[in-house]
């Protein structure tokens, strides 16, 4: 897996706004990449609506939301119009995205529930991985923003 102080991998890939989005094209801004194991899961979306409802918060706060998994665009799509999600989502079907990071369970063909937050020049700066305790990754998201506003972005 990816670690704190490491470079955020690159990545080109369709969203469910209809857009082509690189992770690079977002320097200057934090982002928030929340990988999650199934769309319409009772744990994935409990996850993506707490970022969801929060989402404009997170951006006060500086960063941009992405959530990836390895569901195909069309079905991330429907996840995101059935729960009225603003922010971009990641079908990451050939799974290059998620071996890239290194968040593939080893047996099972899924993510594991893992959320990076990549500063502004492209640097992991936090990783959280709670598989059960899903609301876990928005609390320890907000905590790690405020902080870094609180202290002047320092690493």
């Amino acid at each position: 897996m990816i670690a704190v102080g490491q470079p955020a991998p690159d990545f080109t890939a369709r969203t469910t706004d209809g857009r082509t989005l690189t992770l690079s094209s977002l320097r200057g801004r934090a982002v928030v990449l929340y990988f999650y194991p199934r769309a319409f899961t009772p744990g994935c979306t409990t996850e993506t609506l707490l970022f969801r409802d929060n989402h404009e918060e997170l951006r006060a706060l500086g960063a941009e939301v992405i959530g990836i998994s390895v569901d195909d665009l069309e079905t991330q799509c429907r996840f995101a119009g059935t729960h009225g999600v603003t922010f971009p989502l990641v079908g990451d079907r050939d799974r290059s995205i998620s071996r890239a990071y290194g968040v593939l369970w080893p047996i099972f063909p899924v993510d594991k529930r893992v959320t990076f937050v990549v500063d502004e020049a492209g640097i992991v700066r936090a990783t959280f991985r709670h598989e059960l305790q899903v609301s876990r990754h928005l609390d320890d998201v907000v905590r790690f923003l405020r902080n870094r506003r609180d202290h002047g972005s320092q690493k």
